[in-house]
């Protein structure tokens, strides 16, 4: 349970750092786009507005979106140990180990690699509902499920 504690706690990192960095370009964005106001003119205006206002909206979808990542971590917080594969589990296979969460990537741990994946991600969705002891083919490899957490 420590350990997926951990592994909870580096992926709320991730998002947190994620949440962060857009709120920065968002506010970049802005403030370019209020500076291009004050210093154009004609058709130069339109464009460079245009642009900072595509800037803006990218920006707004990546803070929306990792907001949303912190809001299904957080659904994660408590999730207790089960015997089947599952949102929030940690599972250990032959060929590596998965926290299911959000994708986060490679996640290093103790000197240890863990890999963060959704539960809608190819190899999440083949892990989903699979208890210890069974096993999955996922490009060209056999998992074999060795312990969920």
């Amino acid at each position: 349970m420590q350990l997926k504690n951990e592994l909870y706690q580096l992926c709320l990192n991730f998002v947190e750092q994620r949440i962060a960095t857009a709120n920065e370009a968002l506010l970049q964005a802005q403030e370019a786009s209020n500076d291009d106001t004050k210093s154009s003119a004609g058709d130069k205006f339109e464009t460079g507005r245009e642009m900072a206002q595509q800037d803006i909206n990218r920006n707004k979808q990546l803070l929306a979106d990792a907001q949303q990542q912190r809001a299904i971590l957080q659904s994660l917080k408590d999730i207790g140990d089960t015997h089947t594969a599952r949102n929030g589990s940690l599972v250990i296979t032959n060929q590596g180990s998965f926290y299911i969460s959000i994708s986060a990537g490679q996640l290093q741990l103790e000197g240890k690699t863990y890999f963060a994946i959704s539960a809608v991600s190819p190899i999440g969705k083949l892990l989903i509902g699979k208890p210890v002891g069974e096993q999955i083919l996922f490009n060209g490899k056999t998992y074999l499920i060795q312990e969920i957490a």
